[in-house]
């Protein structure tokens, strides 16, 4: 009877709580650059490259948003190979057969990679963070975002 009860109690409980509403989704398998290179030789699809500081504030932002939100992270794993990188980082990255380094170490007070150099850069505008670059199945630039990208904002871009 009173196992009977108990049962009842924690269906009825169940029922006026979820547990979350939503599933949990799994978080977003962000990628190295020499990892992007395994898995492009492997199945060409398109590439989204998030570079960040650890300063940065609007980059700290986007993690907890727009990267956390369960549709911006179907579309990244189910369309795209999604890398992460610190644009300050000091290591020395091999891509594509030539090696990058950080040029600017020791020298300016956030010393920029080479990668993030090259892949965002604006013409006559300096590097800023945060900095998005969305790229086609033949590794060729098709969008950059230099700016806090709200996690609808973010999904907009990643579906164009």
């Amino acid at each position: 009877m009173i196992l009977t009860r108990l049962t009842i109690i924690i269906c009825v409980l169940m029922l006026l709580f979820p547990l979350q509403g939503k599933a949990q989704q799994d978080p977003i398998e962000w990628l190295s650059f020499e990892q992007l290179e395994d898995s492009l030789s492997v199945k060409p699809k398109k590439v989204f490259i998030n570079f960040y500081a650890d300063w940065c504030a609007y980059c700290k932002k986007m993690d907890k948003a727009a990267f956390k939100d369960t549709e911006v992270i179907s579309k990244l794993t189910s369309e795209y190979y999604a890398v992460k990188m610190n644009a300050e980082t000091t290591d020395t990255i091999t891509f594509g057969g030539e090696t990058f380094i950080n040029k600017q170490f020791g020298k300016n007070r956030n010393p920029t990679h080479e990668i993030p150099l090259l892949l965002a850069s604006r013409g006559n505008y300096p590097f800023s963070l945060p900095a998005m670059i969305v790229l086609n199945e033949k590794f060729e630039v098709t969008e950059r975002y230099f700016e806090y990208l709200s996690p609808k904002q973010l999904l907009r871009a990643l579906n164009q």
